[in-house]
């Protein structure tokens, strides 16, 4: 067997033995101080991405390193407290085994989240983007042999984002009076903030916020058939001129996206309870 599928194999069944039972239906990855959803679980069951075997663990400020399976919505959800970056050196392969893990304990619905930077003059801190698209500028996960478990050489990505899941979240954030964006979101590598003429370039090619996350992880999920449902929450704005007045802090963005964290936890609530 493929030795890819031997580490995939191998921390699905070390997750499923710690679940006692339990089936998950929905993942929820969760962006640099968001974490605070998994808090919202209940009965959780929390296991530390360290004791699970060939798993990655996760170094950045604001990702606290767990998956938490337990009652959200009213329906079994495996939340990711914490995901991992291309920028921390990991390989595409690696910083996406999560996602096909996930596959393989049969869970058909993904919900993913970022903390992200503006670029669309209309969006304020602590606004919330629902992603419609996005524009990458990492490395294609895919690369490499193809895994014929999980899917074709080449899936479409017309529809990355679940338009039925969109649709509904719009009409949910209605009802509930929470002011909500629709938009592309554009991934870089990282760990270095955009400049100001990289800020101008993305705006100019159609992103409306920009981050260094989310997308690998689409792009494997949707090659395994899952449904994805994605949002950024608004932690800064970006600078289109070179001057010293505004500038990026990292701690910054995880004290804004906790702020916003609620709205997020309610509007991903009241989807998950939907489907």
């Amino acid at each position: 067997m493929d030795e890819r599928m031997n580490v995939i194999n191998n921390a699905a069944e070390f997750i499923e033995t710690r679940l006692d039972g339990r089936k998950p239906e929905v993942a929820v990855v969760l962006g640099s101080g968001l974490g605070k959803l998994a808090d919202m679980i209940e009965d959780p069951v929390v296991i530390p991405y360290s004791e699970i075997p060939g798993f990655p663990v996760s170094t950045v400020i604001g990702h606290k390193g767990n998956f938490v399976c337990g009652q959200l919505g009213g329906k079994t959800v495996l939340a990711m407290q914490g995901r991992f970056h291309y920028y921390e050196g990991y390989t595409m392969e690696k910083l996406t085994t999560p996602v096909r893990v996930m596959s393989r304990l049969g869970i058909g619905h993904i919900f993913v989240s970022n903390a992200a930077g503006g670029l669309n003059p209309e969006f304020e801190i602590g606004d919330i983007m629902i992603i419609k698209d996005h524009v990458c500028l990492f490395p294609n996960p895919l690369i490499g042999p193809n895994f014929d478990e999980f899917g074709p050489r080449f899936p479409d990505m017309t529809t990355p984002y679940d338009l039925g899941l969109i649709a509904q979240a719009e009409k949910i954030a209605a009802e509930m009076g929470i002011s909500i964006h629709k938009g592309v979101y554009l991934g870089t590598s990282g760990p270095s903030y955009e400049t100001p003429a990289e800020i101008r370039y993305f705006r100019t090619v159609g992103a409306d916020v920009v981050g260094m996350s989310t997308i690998p992880e689409v792009i494997v999920a949707r090659h395994c058939g899952m449904k994805v449902f994605g949002v950024s929450v608004i932690t800064n704005k970006a600078n289109t001129d070179n001057v010293s007045t505004v500038l990026n802090d990292g701690a910054d963005v995880v004290v804004q996206a906790n702020i916003a964290a609620e709205k997020m936890t309610t509007l991903f609530s009241r989807l998950i309870a939907s489907i």
